[in-house]
């Protein structure tokens, strides 16, 4: 039998949310570390034809927030986004970016990620933080 990846797990885990519908593809999952990829295509341009900026920010919120996944018991709690922030310094018009988040505070209530988005030929398209709070759910 297969052994699944985790990051095949939370490609399963993502189906028919925001994620799936912005071609967002995890390529890699291993404790304080998430790397994903996204299309820059009609699902995630601006008018100018341009990434859009939006869409960046979801993507960096994604990977964070699945990584805090990856910290904590899901049968007892959820993490969510509660602050995300970017440094738009470059564009991407086509093809594929790929982002990367590092884990940089893991407390019991909140985890902070650092994110870097380049392009395909390594060029930096955003660099930001984004801030999860674990929170107890009921299920």
């Amino acid at each position: 039998m297969k052994e699944v990846s985790k990051a095949e797990q939370l490609n399963e885990f993502c189906k028919n949310t925001l994620v799936d519908n912005l071609g967002i593809v995890f390529l890699s999952a291993v404790e304080g570390e998430i790397v994903a990829k996204m299309p820059v295509d009609a699902r995630t341009i601006q008018p100018f034809k341009l990434l859009h900026g939006g869409a960046s920010l979801a993507l960096a919120e994604t990977v964070a927030s699945a990584g805090s996944a990856m910290l904590v018991d899901l049968s007892r709690s959820g993490v969510v986004g509660v602050e995300v922030n970017g440094n738009h310094v470059g564009s991407a018009k086509s093809g594929f970016v790929t982002a990367t988040a590092r884990i940089v505070h893991q407390g019991e209530r909140t985890h902070v990620w650092n994110v870097e988005i380049v392009d395909e030929n390594g060029r930096k398209i955003m660099v930001g933080r984004v801030t999860a709070m674990v929170v107890e759910i009921n299920r």
